[in-house]
């Protein structure tokens, strides 16, 4: 093996090296920050395209760019259960006069 070879081999282990600890770090705790992980997509932000249940073998519409999969609607592809501020007005009821 050359010296061109032996650079390549070690490049590409620090790269295996570098994913698994990125991994392993992301798995301890999620990006998503104090919101939990989506219900729907499971905080990969991304679901089932409806173009693949119908499909006969090719997967692609517009709305998946030919991925099979496309943007949650759950939470907007943001992996996040962010609930959503609501204000509530109550008024209290009309009484007959």
């Amino acid at each position: 093996m050359g010296p061109l070879v032996l650079t390549q081999v070690a490049t590409g282990l620090s790269v295996l090296a570098g994913a698994v600890l990125v991994k392993s770090v992301i798995d301890q705790k999620p990006m998503a920050g104090p919101f939990p992980r989506c219900p729907s997509c499971n905080g990969t932000g991304r679901v089932t395209c409806m173009c693949s249940r119908w499909s006969d073998g090719d997967v692609g519409c517009r709305t998946c760019a030919g991925s099979g999969r496309k943007a949650c609607s759950s939470c907007g592809g943001t992996g996040t259960g962010r609930p959503i501020p609501v204000q509530l007005s109550v008024r209290p009821p009309n009484r007959p006069s």
